[in-house]
């Protein structure tokens, strides 16, 4: 009996698979209420997740794509900004030294003005400063009326003197090369006395008598004697003096007004 009853239960599941394979069948040609087949909702419910994943996912790369092309534009747009800057701050550097050039030419005119003769502006394109040599190159020459041993200065002090003269340049031998010397006078005493180079950025006045009042700190002036440096400029202060038993004259130590480190811009003093 219990095998009628097991045969019985399979029949029923067939039966009831049966059912529903039919039902099944007949339901997939059917519409549902809401317009849509059976099937087609079937197939909209397993392939829309799909396809929904898919979509993303292509958006995704373009989102990726327009974010990498925009990073390359920004790239450029940054590298021309980036040349950009740079030429404007090239351009304000030149500016800048403009202007402190023209300040410096500026100080030279009020000095000119302030000085009778005439003179003219030159621009330092040169230097031969050695150990035996000093001297520099200016831009003017005989074409500008510049000739041989006319005087070189800045509103500071005596520079030198000319020594070789072209059409548009000329050869400048500044006050602290050995061949170099100054007919000077003390500004408060007028004690004279010759200021020579030695070779160095410093100077020596000879020939100061020993009983002569001679005190660090005082001016000392060109004389206006040897026909090369008008009288009244100023050469340079004084750095120490010593006194010595034996000797007839004090050995002093100039510092020139002038600063040769720094020479660009000079007046040449016309006669």
């Amino acid at each position: 009996m219990w095998k009628r009853g097991i045969k019985s239960r399979k029949n029923t599941i067939v039966l009831i698979l049966i059912f529903l394979v039919g039902f099944a069948l007949m339901t997939a040609d059917s519409k549902r209420p809401d317009g849509a087949y059976f099937f087609e909702s079937f197939i909209l419910l397993v392939v829309s997740p799909i396809q929904s994943v898919i979509t993303g996912t292509l958006s995704s790369i373009e989102e990726v794509y327009d974010h990498y092309f925009s990073l390359v534009d920004a790239s450029k747009e940054n590298e021309q900004l980036h040349s950009e800057i740079n030429t404007l701050k090239r351009e304000n550097h030149l500016l800048k030294e403009e202007v402190r050039r023209l300040n410096r030419i500026g100080q030279l005119i009020e000095y000119q003005a302030a000085n009778s003769g005439e003179s003219v502006v030159a621009t330092v394109v040169g230097k031969d400063a050695t150990q035996w040599v000093k001297t520099i190159f200016i831009n003017k020459g005989t074409d500008d009326g510049v000739y041989e041993n006319l005087a070189v200065v800045t509103n500071s002090g005596v520079v030198g003197h000319v020594i070789q003269a072209g059409p548009h340049s000329s050869k400048v031998l500044l006050l602290v090369d050995r061949r170099s010397a100054v007919d000077s006078l003390f500004r408060e005493s007028r004690v004279p006395g010759v200021v020579v180079g030695l070779g160095v950025d410093t100077c020596e006045m000879k020939y100061v008598p020993i009983t002569a009042d001679v005190k660090a700190g005082d001016w000392v002036l060109s004389s206006g004697l040897g026909g090369v440096f008008p009288k009244g400029l100023v050469v340079g202060r004084v750095l120490s003096v010593a006194k010595s038993k034996q000797g007839l004259f004090q050995e002093i130590k100039i510092a020139p007004g002038a600063d040769f480190s720094r020479l660009e811009e000079v007046l040449v003093l016309l006669p």
